[in-house]
């Protein structure tokens, strides 16, 4: 390791204080998508007082938000993604407290440094567990001019190359005609019946999918008494697949299901996205690299062959813009089960401390990397734009 590189290392230590507090806070006082209020003000606060500039709201979010520090010497646009909102009724049993203090850690310890050249941003992202505050953020155009984009994930293990599935939220509402079930049962139309005849349909569709595509769907809403013909039947599903290329033509065959189980009681069917798309995460393998050498720099061995995650997340969107990873780093003995009060716990707990100085040293040392080293930023530029466009 070179001697900025240590001066960097180092620096995270000093850093990491101020972030394990700030992930302290935020995990003790966990907020859902969009109502981040703490959250935002704890992480922007403390960009503040080491000289970032703050743009917040951000593309129309309330909880979004953009930290900015510009270097000494022209040089890229690099930004570290924060995350923090929590998971209904668990906390943050997804570790987002950490994710988001990574990232402001990482951005603040660069900015340590005299020699810095381009920008750093902190670009705040609401709702990743609901809606995707990402896919907003790309749709608005918030990332262009954004030359790499980065953030980590704790996890069971060490990976710095994952994928993600696509996803697709869609919420379909069948209308029919009320009646009364026995005395008038032949006026109406039973959109219930249409509704299970739907679920059936897409049941027998799962028998042909690729290992790798999901369907899974509930009810929400199915009548408002036995005795009267439902009118009105509401199902959201969410649909999943590898590719963006095969969810499309999931979704579909799905939309098809549903118009034919419609047409067969004479209901009708709309259909609606009750939530953003995500497209599948493409690791940059450049990028990667360069954050696999620096945890190897940090004493780190284990590290695990490429993952394919069967969730899905919203850098997913920011991926095919961008050059753009989403490593995991092992929470403690990597035993604890994501989306559980365990796992929150565990992130407020002194593993999950040791791990967020972890994920600030590797981001910020990649973060270098990319800013200092054109030679790798052409790298992972030409790999994204040697990509098919997602379809």
């Amino acid at each position: 390791m070179d001697a900025l590189k240590m001066f960097f290392r180092d620096q995270a230590c000093i850093v990491w204080k101020e972030a394990w507090e700030a992930a302290r806070l935020i995990g003790e006082r966990p907020e859902l998508g969009y109502q981040e209020y703490f959250a935002v003000e704890t992480l922007t606060q403390l960009l503040k007082s080491h000289g970032f500039e703050i743009q917040q709201p951000a593309a129309g979010l309330d909880t979004a938000f953009i930290a900015r520090f510009s270097g000494y010497k022209p040089g890229p646009r690099l930004a570290f993604l924060a995350e923090y909102d929590a998971l209904p009724g668990i906390g943050h049993g997804c570790g987002h407290n950490l994710i988001g203090a990574a990232s402001v850690g990482a951005a603040i310890t660069l900015s340590k440094s005299l020699e810095l050249p381009g920008e750093i941003w902190v670009v705040g992202s609401p709702a990743e567990e609901t809606s995707g505050g990402k896919v907003i953020l790309v749709n608005e155009g918030v990332f262009e001019g954004v030359d790499a984009a980065l953030m980590f994930h704790p996890g069971s293990q060490n990976a710095t190359i994952i994928s993600s599935l696509a996803l697709d939220a869609l919420e379909f509402v069948f209308l029919g005609k009320a009646a009364h079930a026995v005395a008038a049962a032949y006026y109406g139309v039973n959109a219930l019946e249409a509704l299970i005849d739907f679920f059936n349909r897409t049941n027998r569709l799962k028998d042909n999918l690729p290992h790798d595509a999901y369907i899974n769907g509930i009810i929400t809403e199915g009548g408002t008494s036995p005795n009267v013909i439902p009118e009105r039947a509401v199902a959201r599903f969410y649909l999943r697949a590898r590719q963006r290329k095969v969810l499309n033509i999931i979704r579909n065959q799905v939309i098809r299901c549903a118009q034919e189980a419609a047409a067969a009681v004479s209901a009708k069917v709309t259909w609606n996205m009750f939530e953003n798309s995500y497209d599948e995460m493409r690791s940059n393998r450049a990028l990667a690299g360069a954050f696999e050498t620096n945890l190897r720099e940090l004493g780190i061995r284990n590290i695990s062959p490429p993952q394919s995650a069967m969730g899905s997340v919203d850098m997913g969107n920011v991926s095919r813009l961008v050059p753009a990873i989403h490593p995991y780093l092992t929470l403690g003995g990597g035993m604890n089960i994501p989306h559980t009060r365990d796992f929150a716990q565990a992130c407020l707990s002194a593993p999950g401390e040791r791990l967020l100085l972890l994920a600030i040293q590797a981001l910020a040392l990649t973060g270098w990397d990319i800013l200092s080293a054109p030679k790798l930023l052409s790298l992972a530029k030409r790999e994204l734009n040697s990509r098919p466009p997602v379809k």
